[in-house]
């Protein structure tokens, strides 16, 4: 791995795993989809991807969870299929989020970040545990969406090619 697949975010199959069709990559990425996740995998076709995985944010049944961790920024990625060259490009974008009441309304003209983002944002309470540690609340990393996303493309035999500027 070069610097600048490190900086991009950049990661190879393990030597000796097939790459698979084009149609096999997507199906498996939108079977990550479930329930109890929160995040969804949709098709991305009309913001100019193929793919776009993004957080739960305005839907009702994850919207509490949302609320109680009063996110301030949003993420989501979207990704390109490039079956000629068995890879998934991948680029990131950040939004401020702004809170009314119990609806969160993106504001994109605020902060807005594109590129390879990550981002932490972690609460904890004044409680305790068993073993004497402080609890944490809540926790939020950009990396819990885009880890379960890179595995799949990379069992697959693709390439996870992040994008820092311009198209995909």
């Amino acid at each position: 791995m070069g610097l600048f697949d490190k900086l991009t975010g950049t990661r190879r199959p393990a030597d000796g795993v097939p790459a698979q069709s084009a149609d096999a990559v997507r199906a498996a990425l939108l079977g990550l989809n479930g329930p109890d996740v929160p995040y969804v995998i949709r098709d991305g076709s009309e913001e100019g991807a193929d793919l776009v995985a993004e957080w739960r944010l305005l839907e009702p049944a994850w919207r509490t969870f949302f609320v109680r961790s009063q996110l301030s920024r949003v993420f989501k990625i979207s990704m390109r299929l490039v079956p000629e060259k068995d890879e998934v490009r991948a680029i990131d974008q950040q939004f401020e989020v702004e809170w009314v009441g119990d609806t969160p309304r993106l504001s994109l003209t605020h902060d807005v970040q594109r590129g390879q983002v990550k981002t932490v944002s972690k609460q904890w309470s004044l409680n305790r545990d068993e073993s004497g540690n402080r609890e944490q609340t809540f926790g939020f990393d950009s990396d819990d969406l885009k880890d379960p996303l890179r595995t799949t493309v990379l069992k697959s035999g693709w390439t996870w090619r992040g994008v820092m500027t311009g198209r995909l």
